[in-house]
């Protein structure tokens, strides 16, 4: 097919195909945590670090876009901002009023797999999280003038990020291309229609299911002591019904057959293109290898793509991958900027090729050891604060079931070889 860019018109491409520590020191993780799961079923995780005196108390629920369904996708992310709009006993906007009168912060997402809540505070601020925390979990009121007015919120905020935005319209339309079954192809915030049409009924149903205890994560990381702490959760939680287990996701994406092609024209001054390929989930060991991989391509101004579409080419503003865990499989996506009078094809030609190359030849020492070191450090530095390792454990919790998965992650970066990058890269990039 042709490809071109007319004046002020963006051409993108999307394109799905199905698949088949520190300068090399040995850096070890451990989480010396205290575990307990509440008689309603909440999974409480103690982590006592008294190097600094703040604590970050962070909630995570077994929720996302994921668990929506045609007709109230994007109610995760309306819940999501509901949390803040009044319980029984903080009412509406005084959520994060209290808490930043304590000197608090906090703040919540949500993802395709998962939401999550957290607050940062002094030491002395544990009560307070503890109570403000429960209150909305316990009685989130989800008041009919307030539904209006935040969804109106939700509204604005997906116009900002999708609607008036070349890349949010770009990755909705990716995912919208690249899954024809599974509930990963709908945008975490929702399709406007959706957002139109849900009410307060839908918002009280979901939050029954999913905002449970026996849904949910509770972790606190910092300087408190463990068995005070643990007296409070259970004083503020216990009381909070258990509710019936939410429905599995039961969707399995089809194979898929051939190669997806889509074109969308966007007033925009440079053209783009993604390219994505399917991927396995988060159990499959080849993960680790496809994020070794990743930094090999893309990861820095000495990679593969950026080397030779930036800098010697001179074809490309920017050129980055994106590989995020999920729970059920996803994708690998490259996305190019172009610079004035270069085409998108000269990008997918560069990437098909290095893709082909690393699945004959491979890659070299060099590299396979600067992208380990690279990941390992990274992975070290997000563990590096209190609230790195809460945020760490909640998701790892999610993804794995299991957050000690947390203390493996650097060995298996480490034990990653040049013949699995080789291999793995004829598996899940055939063209």
């Amino acid at each position: 097919m042709s490809r071109f860019v007319r004046s002020a018109l963006l051409t993108v491409i999307f394109m799905i195909f199905t698949s088949g520590a520190y300068a090399g020191d040995n850096i070890d993780i451990t989480i010396d945590a205290k575990v307990e799961t509440l008689g309603n079923g909440l999974k409480v995780i103690l982590v006592e670090d008294h190097s600094v005196p703040v604590i970050s108390y962070q909630t995570f629920f077994r929720v996302g876009a994921r668990n929506e369904r045609p007709g109230i996708t994007g109610i995760s992310h309306f819940l999501e901002h509901m949390m803040f709009n009044g319980a029984d006993k903080y009412g509406p906007k005084e959520f994060d009023a209290v808490l930043e009168a304590n000197g608090g912060y906090s703040n919540a997402f949500t993802s395709d797999d998962m939401t999550a809540y957290y607050e940062d505070i002094s030491s002395d601020g544990l009560e307070l999280c503890v109570d403000l925390d429960s209150d909305r979990m316990k009685s989130l009121t989800l008041d009919p003038k307030y539904v209006v007015s935040e969804m109106d919120v939700v509204k604005e905020e997906r116009r900002l990020r999708i609607d008036n935005s070349v890349q949010g319209q770009m990755w909705e339309d990716l995912d919208a291309l690249a899954f024809k079954a599974h509930p990963y192809k709908w945008p975490v915030i929702g399709w406007m229609s959706d957002l139109e049409a849900i009410d307060r009924d839908d918002c009280v149903e979901y939050f029954r299911t999913y905002y449970a205890p026996n849904n949910a994560i509770l972790i606190v990381a910092g300087d408190f002591d463990t068995k005070e702490a643990l007296r409070l959760i259970h004083e503020y939680y216990d009381d909070i019904p258990a509710q019936e287990p939410p429905a599995p996701v039961r969707t399995v994406e089809p194979e898929q057959m051939g190669e997806r092609r889509g074109i969308v024209n966007k007033k925009a001054e440079l053209p783009a293109v993604f390219i994505a390929y399917h991927t396995p989930a988060i159990g499959s060991e080849d993960v680790y290898v496809l994020d070794v991989l990743q930094k090999i391509l893309t990861g820095g101004n000495s990679s593969r793509l950026y080397r030779e579409l930036v800098r010697e080419r001179e074809a490309a503003i920017s050129v980055t991958t994106s590989f995020p865990w999920r729970v059920d499989p996803y994708l690998f996506e490259f996305n190019v900027k172009m610079k004035p009078g270069h085409e998108t094809a000269e990008a997918e030609e560069a990437i098909y090729a290095a893709l082909a190359d690393i699945a004959e030849n491979g890659v070299t020492e060099e590299e396979l050891a600067r992208a380990k070191n690279v990941l390992e450090a990274d992975f070290v530095r997000s563990m590096q604060t209190v609230n790195g390792r809460a945020t760490k454990i909640g998701r790892y919790e999610i993804l794995f079931g299991d957050y000690t998965e947390i203390t493996r992650v650097p060995g298996r970066y480490r034990a990653v070889t040049g013949d699995e990058i080789k291999a793995v890269a004829g598996k899940y990039f055939n063209n």
